[in-house]
């Protein structure tokens, strides 16, 4: 674990046993994690490169997250990027209110904030190979 107060958390129990460090990953995968499970979000988002948002995978929770953690709060920045056709507004409050309930939940902390940045939509995979197969013969 790392010592620096800006990557972890310090909670000491009311009960003289010790202090509870949480890390800033921990938070941030917690929020990643919680995010993906809303069904409409496609994935989270790298951040825009040449233009367009980098979707990464399962195995990336972490990433198109940030949190700001203190002794007692949390505040959380998710990037995703949206499946086409669902209603965006319904998404990101889904997103605000599983995200909340899954950091509290775990850490004990108090989520003050979640900010919803739509990177971008994904679009459903269309079969183009069939299509060029039919056309030349």
């Amino acid at each position: 674990m790392s010592d620096n107060k800006r990557d972890i958390v310090v909670m000491t129990p009311q009960d003289g046993l010790g202090g509870i460090r949480i890390a800033d990953d921990v938070v941030g995968v917690i929020a990643g994690m919680a995010a993906t499970e809303v069904a409409g979000v496609a994935g989270m988002s790298g951040g825009i490169g040449g233009g367009i948002a980098e979707m990464l995978g399962r195995k990336n929770l972490s990433k198109g997250v940030k949190v700001e953690v203190g002794e007692k709060e949390a505040a959380v920045d998710l990037f995703v990027i949206v499946e086409f056709g669902v209603r965006i507004p319904d998404v990101a409050t889904q997103i605000q209110m599983n995200v909340k309930r899954a950091i509290e939940g775990m850490t004990g902390l108090s989520v003050v904030e979640v900010n919803i940045h739509v990177q971008g939509v994904t679009f459903p995979n269309t079969d183009t190979k069939e299509d060029e197969s039919n056309r030349v013969r």
